[in-house]
């Protein structure tokens, strides 16, 4: 890790170890840029690169941070730059749009746009100011309260909102076609591999401390054979899971072709979320699931995480598939490289 680094971390560690603590924890963040690191200056971003933006994520999922970070920082402000919209103050999220629920289509003015239909679990809408849209090749920004919104949530209670258009205006301004569709799926699909790296990590924190501190038969429960073996297993998970997350962080800064690092960094962070959180629990017993121990935040945002965007199976499929199509697999096996 190299000093700036090391520095963003120590910064991001002691501001989300002390998120809940804040008056206004949201304007403090954004008052340090964290929120726009990644993102050019000149395009309203704070500068840094996709390595800085994803030691934001890690650390904010490790201390379980209730808020869209990930959805502001890694995908709608990348998105607004990219179409050259503005970026505002405030909470942000994005998703893409099933174009067969919903449909977009010029206003009978010309002036803008009018959208039917529904956009289905879409991260933290309810809290955003501002949501940004990935409908077909076209970028749409726009304020939330012009839609109806249908509150759900994931496993570990993070806003997963249905939202309804019925004939909702967009300016002209607020829609931009970008030169080819963008993938916003695999994005977030990285975004939220990264973000079982950090909660996986305190998992096994919570676990070794656990097993140093629980007593049974005169002696902690660390020292048995049975639990050390658990401790490995999980430590071993979660070395694999951050390494190939890093792995397609980097290939994603390369501007490269990142697919492939992507869906194998995926494919082994879903595996590591289920090992992990399952052993974690073994060694915790009952007190692991109770709502005064902090394991739960951890255990349920890993089973989360895990299933959106695209759960192990899915991304296995696409990587087999990529390997397939190709005259020499084998070579695409071992150019993905962790350094």
């Amino acid at each position: 890790m190299n000093s700036e680094l090391k520095l963003l971390a120590e910064t991001t560690d002691k501001l989300f170890g002390e998120w809940n603590d804040l008056a206004d924890a949201w304007r403090t963040l954004e008052e340090t840029g964290l929120t726009r690191i990644g993102i050019s200056e000149d395009l309203g971003g704070s500068g840094g690169d996709a390595e800085q933006a994803a030691a934001v994520l890690r650390s904010a999922a490790y201390h379980s941070v209730a808020a869209p970070i990930a959805e502001t920082l890694w995908l709608a402000g990348p998105l607004l730059a990219a179409a050259r919209l503005p970026i505002p103050d405030g909470p942000l999220t994005a998703a893409t749009a099933d174009l067969r629920e919903l449909h977009c289509r010029p206003s009978d003015d010309g002036r803008g746009w009018e959208l039917d239909g529904t956009v289905r679990r879409v991260p933290w809408a309810r809290e955003a100011t501002r949501v940004v849209l990935v409908i077909g090749d076209r970028i749409c920004s726009l304020d939330p309260q012009v839609c109806t919104i249908r509150p759900g949530a994931n496993l570990a209670g993070e806003p997963r909102d249905d939202l309804r258009f019925e004939a909702v205006r967009v300016d002209a301004d607020d829609v931009v076609t970008l030169p080819a569709p963008v993938d916003l799926r695999s994005r977030a699909a990285l975004a939220r591999t990264v973000q079982i790296g950090g909660a996986a990590q305190r998992a096994l924190d919570h676990s070794l401390r656990y097993s140093g501190e629980r007593v049974q038969f005169g002696r902690p429960i660390g020292a048995f054979q049975a639990v050390q073996q658990y401790l490995a297993q999980i430590a071993g998970e979660v070395v694999i899971a951050e390494l190939s997350a890093h792995s397609a962080v980097r290939a994603v800064a390369s501007a490269g072709d990142a697919s492939p690092a992507v869906a194998a960094a995926r494919v082994n962070a879903c595996r590591a979320a289920g090992v992990v959180a399952e052993l974690a629990h073994q060694i915790h017993g009952a007190i692991g699931t109770t709502q005064e121990h902090a394991l739960r935040l951890s255990t349920l945002r890993l089973w989360s995480w895990r299933e959106e965007y695209g759960n192990e199976t899915v991304w296995a499929r696409r990587l087999g598939e990529r390997a397939a199509a190709l005259d020499d697999p084998w070579h695409l096996v071992t150019s993905m490289h962790t350094v």
